[in-house]
This record gives structure tokens, C-alpha cells and sequence, in this order.
């Protein structure tokens, strides 16, 4: 990490906060300028959209924290001006659910529909303490020993947007295929943070299970790996520091894989699951 990434930015007052905020036009209707700081090559990241439409339904639902929330992306979103559209399907005394569309424009001017969104919403801090799991932490060299982008001999071109808002060291077990030798194995683990060393908080978690390279990498492939369908569940507030995400692909077949992400905070609390369903491009 750099100097100036010590320099800790607050949760409210970051670039991922200030990208990541919509504009209310009217109850219901959201205006957003989907940032090209977290694109892929040329696509908008899937978990940087699922922190989008997370807030806009925290505006429209009494509870704000997101517990649950099931994406479907239908089309490749685009750098520029969006529009999300959400409603309320429920309230209730626990949990509230809604469903969010965003939706972009075509070259005739037509709303094109990019991704859709049903989540329930409740308050993360009115949970129980209890607390029973078999679920361990992943193991994972300290953060000196693993590598991040920077420490690549060369960027990869037209992909480095996003890395370079993000606090990314991955597990050198998990980097054969940067260095031409994938494993087979299908696991990708890292530390995790934003770049300008803003805590996590709940919409940030969104995006933590969808940023590090896909699994496919260590499979042997390449390419892009479009999301198909996403779903996340968050446990619970992250407590300040690095968090620790572990990736997993147990089946690639008919072009599909599923990707089985958990997230662990500095006190080794699980955060956030995950479970997505990607096209790969064989």
C-alpha cells in the first residue's frame, strides 16, 4: 500500500461512497453516473452495481442495512448516466424487502435493462451476539507476503481501473496463473480493502465478494467471466481493518462455474457469503 493510502479516508466521505451515491428524482427513481474507476476492461465491476442499487434500496426501505441480495445481471453495464428504479415489497418489523432495476440507454434512446435486484434489509446492529459455526477463517500469509497488482512486472491492459481503487493482496498459492502456471485448483484468496483505507461497512462487502480475479484464472482459463446471477448474504458489521475474502470453484460445466466467496474481518468474525453463477468463455 502507498503513503498516501495511510492517510485513512472516512466511511461517507470516499471515492467508493461518492460513486457508489444516487440521486433521488423522485420516490422511488435514482440518478447515478456510473463511474469508469471500477471497470474490468471495459465492463462495470458486478459488485461495485450490487453497491449502487444496495443504497438507493436503503433509501427506499425503513431498515438499511442489506442482509440478503440476489442480482440477476441481464445486460453488460457501461461507464455514464443510469437510473434505478426500485419498490418495496414488504415491511415488516425485522425486515423490509424490495427490488431494484438499473437501467441504461441504447443508441435509439431506449431503456435498456442491466441488471435486477430483490433484497431484504434489516439492522445489522439488532442482531443477537450468539454465534455457532464450523466456518474457520481462511489461512492467509501476512499481508508483507502477499501481492497485489503493483507488484506485477507489467499491468494488464485496459484492467487496472478498478485495482487501482483497491487494497488487493492476493495469497501467492492462489497466483499460478499470473505466473503461467495455474493449479487447477480453482481458490482464490486475498486481503481485501479500499485503496484510500476506508473501513467496510455493509454496501462495501457487496462489493468485496465480486473484486478479486475469478477462480477460472486458476482453472487454466482466461478472459472475461460474466456474472450471471449473484446472491449475498451479510452476517454482520465488519469491525475496522483488512478483510480477508476466500473464493472457491467446485464445478465448471456447460460453460458455467459457480464461484463460493466468504468474507472475514480483523476479528475473525464472517461477514459476508456468497454464492455466483459465471459464464466462461472456454
Amino acid at each position: 500500500m502507498s503513503e498516501a493510502a495511510l492517510v485513512q479516508a472516512a466511511i461517507g466521505d470516499s471515492e467508493f461512497d461518492r460513486d457508489t451515491a444516487v440521486t433521488r428524482r423522485a420516490p422511488g427513481v435514482y440518478d447515478i453516473d456510473l463511474s469508469a474507476g471500477w471497470t474490468i476492461i471495459n465492463a462495470v465491476n458486478g459488485g461495485y452495481l450490487l453497491a449502487v442499487l444496495g443504497r438507493a434500496l436503503a433509501d427506499t426501505l425503513p431498515h438499511g442495512d442489506p442482509f440478503t441480495v440476489s442480482a440477476h445481471y441481464l445486460t453488460a453495464s457501461e461507464p455514464g448516466p443510469a437510473v434505478v428504479r426500485t419498490d418495496v415489497v414488504r415491511t415488516g418489523r425485522t425486515l423490509s424487502t424490495g427490488q431494484a432495476s438499473l437501467f441504461q440507454y441504447d443508441e435509439a434512446g431506449r431503456e435498456v435493462e442491466r441488471i435486477r435486484v430483490l433484497a431484504s434489509y434489516g439492522d445489522l446492529d439488532a442482531l443477537p451476539d450468539d454465534v455457532r459455526t464450523s466456518a474457520k477463517p481462511p489461512a492467509i500469509p501476512p499481508l508483507d507476503q502477499c501481492f497485489g497488482p503493483a507488484d506485477s512486472p507489467a499491468p494488464v491492459p485496459g484492467s487496472s481501473a478498478i485495482t487501482d481503487r483497491l487494497m488487493l493482496k492476493l495469497d501467492p498459492s492462489t497466483l499460478g496463473w499470473a505466473l503461467g502456471s495455474p493449479s487447477g485448483k480453482g481458490e482464490m484468496r486475498a486481503w481485501f480493502g479500499l485503496a484510500d483505507g476506508r473501513d467496510a461497512d455493509p454496501f462495501s462487502l457487496l462489493l468485496a465478494v465480486d473484486a478479486l480475479p475469478p477462480t477460472a484464472f486458476e482453472l487454466g482459463l482466461s478472459g472475461w467471466v460474466p456474472t450471471v446471477e449473484l446472491t449475498v448474504h451479510i452476517r454482520c458489521r465488519p469491525a475496522p481493518g483488512p478483510l480477508r475474502v476466500s473464493i472457491t470453484t467446485r464445478n465448471l460445466a456447460g460453460g458455467f462455474l459457480e464461484e463460493d466467496a466468504e468474507v472475514w474481518d480483523s476479528a475473525d468474525r464472517l461477514v459476508a457469503q456468497s454464492r455466483q453463477l459465471a459464464r466462461v468463455r472456454l
